[in-house]
């Protein structure tokens, strides 16, 4: 319904061709349209990108793109459906047009920060979460503050992490991924308990994956807690059989680098 309501909208402007100029008002109203229906499909390729459903998501966002090629949230869009597919290269290219169009899109800026910081491109990832927490009207910076905390451990900047982290723990308490860079973190530092702490409080309203879980058979072993460790290491062999954490347990490899 809504691609016919497009092709009607298409049928008039071509009707009304020979009219020497639409005022502004009708100009207004048709740009106001085309970026309504980008919205809308936009909104619905998120739908399908949740679901997994990955190529119906690039035709919605194509059919976006056609009703306003600048619409900035469909480049968005198409940034996280790329990543996906594991098409690097315009996944890139799509959140680069999407923060050319829209500066202060700092949704798009944690998105962006994320992929970067994934591909080992620690200090660009940074930039990207610095630049979306400058904006006042940012509506969840405990997002790009939790995911800047876990970029900089990952580059091995503690105490980065430590300012980030806290920050986005102050604001949202029971942050998942700040929680769970918060255990990590800590059990760097040594600090077993805080660490212990940190996993017990994510596990209340989340279900630990891989890394999280492997954290803990590491920390309970530091601790002595050879009940706990176990629980652990039997939950990750039971839901992650394939996991790279996985075969480091069974291997015995507790102190080897990595998570």
């Amino acid at each position: 319904m809504l691609r016919l309501a497009a092709l009607l909208m298409l049928g008039l402007l071509a009707a009304c061709a020979q009219t020497p100029s639409p005022s502004s008002s009708t100009a207004a109203e048709l740009a106001s349209d085309s970026s309504q229906r980008a919205q809308v499909h936009t909104e619905l390729a998120a739908h399908y990108y949740t679901r997994g459903q990955y190529a119906v998501a690039l035709s919605e966002l194509r059919i976006a793109l056609e009703d306003n090629p600048r619409y900035a949230p469909a480049y968005n869009m198409l940034g996280l459906v790329h990543t996906e597919l594991r098409e690097f290269a315009q996944a890139e290219a799509n959140y680069r047009r999407a923060v050319e169009l829209m500066p202060n899109y700092s949704d798009v800026r944690n998105n962006f920060g994320y992929f970067l910081c994934q591909r080992g491109r620690h200090a660009e990832g940074l930039l990207q979460f610095d630049v979306a927490l400058q904006n006042p009207l940012y509506a969840s910076p405990d997002k790009a503050l939790a995911n800047a905390g876990a970029c900089s451990l990952a580059m091995g900047d503690l105490n980065k992490a430590e300012d980030y982290l806290q920050r986005a723990l102050a604001r949202v308490p029971g942050h998942p991924v700040a929680l769970q860079a918060m255990a990590e973190l800590y059990f760097r530092r040594g600090h077993y308990l805080g660490a212990q702490s940190a996993l017990l409080k994510l596990g209340e309203t989340n279900e630990l994956d891989a890394a999280a879980l492997w954290l803990g058979v590491r920390v309970e072993r530091k601790l002595g807690d050879a009940a706990a460790e176990a629980s652990y290491g039997a939950q990750l062999r039971r839901r992650f059989p394939d996991a790279a954490q996985t075969k480091r347990l069974m291997s015995g490899d507790y102190e080897g680098a990595g998570q």
